[in-house]
């Protein structure tokens, strides 16, 4: 069984076990000690009996800059779920479902008005996934990613940005029912 944890510095040399999933990014080692420098709350950590890291969350609170305040596309204080993978060979066990469970408590103790996340339209599962957890696309990025992992010959790929509510917002004013007819292009999004 698994336990859960805050990342510490000493955890990015256990990262592969996660990171050779092709849909995982992996960024630069200041950019994980950045998050954990500034949202050491929203960054935890899937350990194994054996002390891999299996699976990890990463997360920020954050707003839109002030000068997207009058922008259609302002963004008010949330959460946003930068990465969440889970190694191959523990997947469908809820180690996912209890990291983005944690970071949710994080994000509303820190009074986000809702959690959002990119993911790659062509990324079923992890879509499947987070509807069942309640999140729902508020809108689609065109060509967000510069690569399409199904197909190289194309110059990019969609993602959905998607959303769930949080409890300050009572009203369910930052999600929407049709976001997936609502696209927006990658500089549109902060």
């Amino acid at each position: 069984m698994a336990s859960f944890r805050q990342f510490r510095p000493n955890d990015l040399n256990k990262f592969s076990k996660c990171n050779l999933d092709p849909l995982t990014e992996t960024y630069d080692l200041s950019f994980y000690l950045q998050y954990y420098a500034k949202w050491p709350s929203l960054f935890q950590v899937a350990v194994d009996p054996s002390g891999n890291i299996i699976g990890y969350i990463m997360g920020k609170l954050e707003s839109s800059p002030g000068y997207f305040q009058y922008s259609e596309h302002y963004l008010p204080w949330h959460a946003h779920i930068t990465a969440l993978t889970v190694a191959p060979e523990v997947r469908r066990l809820g180690i996912g479902k209890i990291l983005t469970e944690k970071l949710e408590m994080a994000a509303a103790t820190g009074d986000a008005w809702f959690v959002d996340l990119f993911v790659r339209k062509s990324n079923t599962r992890a879509i499947k996934f987070y509807e069942s957890m309640g999140y729902s696309v508020y809108r689609v990025v065109k060509d967000y990613y510069g690569d399409n992992v199904n197909d190289p010959t194309a110059n990019g790929e969609d993602a959905y940005d998607m959303r769930k509510p949080m409890p300050r917002d009572k009203t369910r004013r930052h999600i929407r029912e049709n976001g997936r007819n609502h696209e927006v292009q990658p500089e549109d999004v902060f």
